[in-house]
């Protein structure tokens, strides 16, 4: 697995690499990958499917909990053939599709290096290895979605997804340091093992809430759905592989993936499912009365998506079996309609459903992959949407909790459904034609190739559907509900309320798309309406708060970072200064236990010399006597610590003071002359600061000497300087090997200072 992930991204760099010749067929070679991958992970579906996951693990920082997990299980298994195998299809389709255009490198380098990123993310069981994963498909994406980038619409769509999903993935990696907590572990199969430890947890409801946050907005699901019908600026290849089987499916999967830690309670059964069916409804809504042919597409994903979050969420084994098998009917139908879609862009220049009708007769062979595609889209035999649409139903008929809503929400989302396919089947390649087009039949094996396959798919397993229950289907299920589970698929279920209702929903949704179909007005009075009734769109309210607090953080900025540098030191010591006020007032209480004396007489003088210095450096108006001064309180104090024999500290405490003397020397002739800068409220204003941070500085150092909540630390150094430093001489020990890195960092500093004391020593005057 892991080696399968090197040769993704090592061949993705490769592509800038490959001669001329060969980089014109970069997508087919791609493909070529992408198959050999997909017959890879299909080699190991008998193995995984006699419950046989295969596990690799190698130590990262083990200190931490972080080490390099993957798992091929049921449920990533079925996820990775999606992944290759529509991959595969995707990149054939892309061949085509990007050969008018400039830097296609580049957008095959990022696009394979998604689906390289995808499937690390869908193979990943160290959940903090899977999140890295995660934010580099949002990263990947963002470059995907803004390929026109010289489309302003293309950078603000790419801004918006990587937004909201970078901010949801913030949430998510809150949520798994949370839920980590708990179990002291990153591992997934720690988190199953913990589940009941997890769901007992105070930390269990926030940390599933930042979880599904992260969810959510991968995954758009209400209120975050409005980024992905912006996403539509993107090319159809990236539409088609984002929408089927990658970007927003990465949500459903995690959900799916943490089900058996997580799953099972109220909180979950509420609130998974609650969002989800909004989701589903806005979803299938919005599509009716779109005109532009991919954001019509994009609100079916939308409808999916919630589809799928919604049946996870109910948490039953019918359910669980509805979202996988509809895990696939959806990958092979969406992949299809955006490939198609792209196609149709690109023939007739146009995606507004007002400007095309009867492409039947240009491109009947699109017309047939269209046409199945949305068959099953619309849950109609013979295709593998029909036995979706039939096990969702039953799943929602079946459902805990609110199932009369999930139930009545179901129905009419169903005949919005259908109504949207019956509508595109008419709108485009039916009706009198408004054009006609040359299509040649050679140059566009490509773009019906994938989309072909994998309508055939649909159709042959809609028929036959044992394979794909057994093999793919049952894995993943049991790896959902955390036990071996069996799955019977079959076309005709013969006569219950399922088939009712399904005949229900033909029959409602057929109306409904006849009127649309054969009064226009009636489409237009309804997105009227929709406008008084939701006057307020989502991506507006986004840019507005964005407007709002980019507008904040310059006025803020104005606020803090004047560019005023005394106020700067200020601000920083004033807030230092509170808190160390605060803390001495919270640990008020302890006495001074140190005897005040005099004696030795020398070293009180000695202290007093210091004394006079420190107000004499202040109070003079030459700064030769104030360096004086200075040196006087330095030198001072290198003498206090011989006589404390702290012989190194003196050494370094002279060293330093002699080379801080003869710098400021030789700053000062570059200097102007003396005068008074500073009003004298200014003065009086620095008096005060001085006076309350002085006067904690010295409360928290006789405190310190005075107050031991714990051993002193000079212990440690005391007994491990030796045997384990090899130095007597401690305080060399501290500086050299327990506290080398400081010390180097001191260093630095110091030759830094010394460079640009130089510099400007030696920099020569400017002409007047």
């Amino acid at each position: 697995m892991l080696n399968l992930l090197i040769i993704y991204f090592l061949l993705a760099v490769g592509i800038f690499l490959l001669p001329k010749s060969i980089k014109l067929q970069k997508g087919v070679l791609i493909a070529v990958v992408h198959l050999a991958a997909f017959i890879w992970f299909a080699s190991k579906i008998q193995f995984i499917s006699a419950e046989k996951p295969i596990i690799l693990f190698a130590h990262w920082i083990p200190e931490l909990g972080l080490n390099i997990e993957f798992l091929l299980d049921g449920l990533s298994l079925a996820f990775a053939l999606l992944v290759s195998g529509i991959g595969a299809s995707v990149f054939l389709y892309a061949h085509s599709y990007m050969k008018s255009y400039d830097y296609t490198d580049k957008f095959f380098f990022f696009l394979f290096l998604f689906s390289g990123a995808m499937l690390g993310l869908v193979m990943s069981s160290n959940l903090i290895q899977l999140f890295i994963f995660w934010e580099f498909t949002t990263v990947l994406s963002f470059f995907l979605i803004s390929f026109f980038h010289e489309k302003e619409v293309a950078r603000k769509a790419a801004f918006q997804s990587l937004v909201i999903t970078f901010f949801g993935g913030l949430g998510l990696l809150a949520g798994i340091l949370l839920i980590g907590s708990v179990v002291d572990s990153y591992s997934l199969n720690d988190w199953i093992a913990g589940s009941e430890k997890i769901k007992e947890s105070s930390l269990y409801l926030p940390g599933l809430l930042l979880i599904l946050l992260g969810v959510f907005t991968k995954s758009a699901q209400f209120p975050f759905h409005f980024w992905l019908p912006e996403a539509m600026q993107a090319p159809a290849p990236v539409s088609a592989y984002l929408h089927s089987a990658t970007m927003v499916k990465a949500g459903v999967f995690l959900l799916a993936r943490l089900s058996p830690a997580l799953g099972g309670t109220a909180e979950w059964t509420f609130i998974v499912p609650l969002f989800g069916v909004i989701t589903m409804l806005i979803g299938s809504y919005f599509a009716i009365t779109q005109t532009d042919l991919k954001i019509i597409l994009a609100y079916t994903t939308i409808n999916a998506l919630g589809i799928l979050v919604l049946l996870i969420g109910i948490d039953t084994r019918l359910s669980i079996k509805a979202a996988v098998l509809f895990l696939f009917i959806h990958a092979f139908y969406k992949a299809s309609l955006f490939m198609v879609a792209g196609f149709i862009e690109k023939k007739t220049g146009t995606r507004d459903l007002n400007e095309l009708g009867g492409l039947k007769k240009s491109f009947p062979i699109t017309f047939g992959i269209a046409l199945l595609a949305l068959l099953s889209m619309a849950g109609l035999p013979p295709m593998l949407g029909f036995l979706g649409k039939e096990l969702i139903y039953e799943a929602k008929v079946q459902s805990p909790g609110f199932g009369s809503l999930i139930f009545i929400f179901g129905v009419i989302s169903n005949i919005f459904m259908f109504a949207v396919s019956m509508r595109l089947i008419f709108k485009v390649f039916l009706g009198k034609p408004k054009n006609s087009y040359n299509v040649s039949k050679i140059k566009n094996v490509m773009f019906v190739l994938g989309p072909g396959l994998l309508v055939l798919l649909s159709l042959i397993f809609g028929i036959s559907p044992n394979f794909l229950g057994k093999w793919i289907i049952d894995p993943a299920m049991s790896v959902i509900y955390a036990e071996p589970v069996k799955a019977e698929l079959k076309l005709w279920h013969g006569f219950n309320l399922v088939l009712f209702l399904s005949l229900a929903t033909v029959a409602a949704g057929a109306l409904l798309s006849y009127i649309l179909i054969k009064k226009d007005w009636i489409e237009e009075k309804w997105r009227k309406i929709n406008k008084i009734i939701f006057p307020v769109r989502f991506p507006e309210v986004f840019s507005y708060a964005l407007e709002k607090f980019v507008a904040i953080s310059v006025s803020k900025t104005k606020v803090m970072q004047h560019g005023y540098h005394r106020y700067y030191i200020l601000t920083i010591i004033l807030f230092t200064a509170a808190l160390l006020w605060l803390q001495l007032y919270f640990t008020r209480g302890w006495h001074l236990e140190t005897s005040i004396t005099f004696q030795p007489f020398y070293i009180s003088g000695l202290v007093l010399i210091i004394v006079l210095a420190t107000l004499f450096t202040v109070l003079t108006r030459s700064r030769i006597a104030a360096i004086i001064a200075m040196g006087v309180t330095g030198y001072g104090l290198s003498l206090i610590f011989l006589y404390y024999s702290a012989v190194d500290l003196a050494i370094t405490q002279i060293l330093a003071e002699t080379l801080m003397v003869v710098m400021f020397m030789l700053i000062l002739q570059r200097l102007p002359v003396f005068a008074r800068l500073s009003a004298k409220a200014t003065k009086i204003r620095d008096l005060i600061v001085a006076s309350i941070f002085g006067s904690a500085m010295t409360l928290v150092a006789i405190k310190a000497i005075n107050v031991d909540f714990n051993n002193p630390i000079s212990e440690y150094f005391m007994a491990n300087s030796y045997d384990k430093a090899f130095g007597k001489n401690v305080v060399n020990v501290i500086l050299v090997d327990f506290r080398a890195l400081d010390t180097l960092g001191e260093v630095t500093v110091l030759v830094v200072a010394a460079l640009g004391v130089s510099v400007l020593l030696n920099s020569k005057k400017p002409k007047t």
